[in-house]
């Protein structure tokens, strides 16, 4: 059976669990857990991709991320595949580090922000590599000391989690840590990481119940949120698919593309194939990015190659090119 594609917005919350190929360990000391942190701060803080908590296990590592300008697969592809070649430069191994295909389930944030924090915030324990949450608290590798006063990664987010727990700082970190605690408890919680329709009505028993009054809930293995939640991130994820098919089946292609933004923006055909950073040019590209990635479904290696530019270039111009879009009220097709 075919993978299901990616689901990503502005805005949406993912937990990501990625683990080393054959469950290998992926850090085998405090230099390679350093390393991976300086490269996970930059490539959120370039990407505006907000972290909530996080957590570092010898063989895996737990991200709950909330797209910023950049699709969360370029943040991910950003950020293992520096890691990896470090990491195997550094240990003299070549290969594959990560399994082929990280686990990204789309959050909704109410109600389960507080639940995925706890969750992933407790794996230190569950894991054995600590026994008690004041360890937990100097633990140096998972967020829940950030959240209890440590300056150390200012690249995560605390105050969207703090002001769920109180009005000032000092009461909040005091219920929060509570919450913590009370969280060992509830052991694994595979409600939160798998189970599609199950993990996503909060049990067999809230299934049961609702089919019992005649409610079939909306599920998908993808993401985690009540039934409402899931019908409208399929429908739009179904409409952006969609509106790229209707794109590919009229024959509008890249080079149409090129043309339309010429005729937009009033330049040759021929000045948006030329290389340089003159403001015009910059605009163009941008919003033929935009259009490429969105609207065709073109990938932004395919844009790189087809413009003679960078990958990363194509995702800042993309960003750029959908502000533009929006602020003109421009559509790929008049």
């Amino acid at each position: 059976m075919p993978r299901q594609a990616r689901i990503d917005a502005p805005g949406a919350c993912h937990h990501i669990i990625c683990r080393g190929i054959e469950r290998r360990k992926i850090f085998l000391d405090d230099s390679d857990r350093d390393r991976f942190l300086l490269r996970l701060g930059q490539v959120l803080k370039k990407s505006s991709t907000r972290c909530f908590a996080w957590a570092l296990i010898p063989n895996h590592f737990h991200l709950l991320l909330q797209t910023g300008n950049t699709p969360i697969s370029d943040v991910m592809r950003r950020l293992t595949t520096g890691y990896a070649v470090e990491f195997n430069h550094r240990h003299n191994r070549s290969g594959h580090l990560f399994q082929n295909r990280y686990k990204s389930i789309l959050c909704q944030i109410d109600p389960y922000l507080l639940e995925l924090v706890r969750y992933i915030h407790l794996n230190p324990i569950r894991a054995g590599i600590i026994c008690t949450v004041p360890e937990l608290r100097l633990y140096r590798f998972c967020g829940h000391g950030q959240l209890l006063g440590d300056k150390k990664y200012p690249w995560q987010e605390t105050s969207e989690v703090l002001d769920r727990f109180g009005s000032n700082e000092q009461e909040a970190r005091s219920n929060y840590e509570n919450f913590i605690r009370d969280g060992l408890q509830s052991g694994h919680r595979p409600d939160l990481i798998g189970g599609g329709l199950v993990r996503s009505a909060g049990g067999w028993e809230e299934v049961v119940a609702a089919r019992r009054a005649g409610i079939f809930l909306k599920s998908d293995e993808r993401i985690l949120g009540d039934s409402d939640f899931v019908e409208r991130v399929l429908q739009r994820a179904e409409e952006h698919v969609e509106r790229i098919t209707a794109n590919r089946a009229e024959g509008f292609d890249f080079e149409q593309a090129v043309e339309r933004v010429a005729r937009l923006l009033k330049m040759e055909v021929a000045q948006i194939w030329q290389h340089g950073k003159e403001p015009l040019l910059v605009k163009a590209r941008s919003l033929l990015c935009y259009w490429a990635t969105f609207e065709l479904g073109m990938t932004e290696t395919e844009v790189a190659t087809r413009l003679g530019i960078t990958q990363s270039s194509v995702s800042r111009s993309a960003v750029r090119g959908a502000g533009l879009a929006a602020a003109n009220g421009w559509q790929l097709r008049s």
